[in-house]
């Protein structure tokens, strides 16, 4: 029974976070084009893309992806304990 809870809460946060990741990707690179008036840099790393633009991409979307991402792990998480009474397994404080 333990086992079937585990399962069902490792699918909902993991399709929670991809969705919320989903979301957050295209809110960041609509900013972006609106922001500097381009598409953002499909590849930071690569040496024809300038270092600030570079820098920048890569720490604006990876805070707020995985801002995003952490927040809809927390909102499914509470409604996982609003439905079943407890926290989710992985998430239950140790005994």
């Amino acid at each position: 029974m333990a086992s079937d809870s585990s399962k069902v809460w490792s699918i909902f946060s993991l399709i929670s976070a991809l969705a919320a990741a989903a979301v957050a990707k295209k809110v960041v690179t609509s900013t972006w084009k609106a922001t500097t008036g381009k598409q953002p840099p499909a590849n930071p790393a690569d040496p024809d893309v300038d270092l600030w633009e570079a820098v920048t991409w890569a720490a604006v979307s990876g805070t707020l992806i995985a801002l995003a991402r952490m927040l809809a792990t927390r909102k499914a998480a509470n409604y996982y304990a609003k439905s079943t009474g407890k926290l989710p397994p992985d998430l239950q404080a140790d005994a």
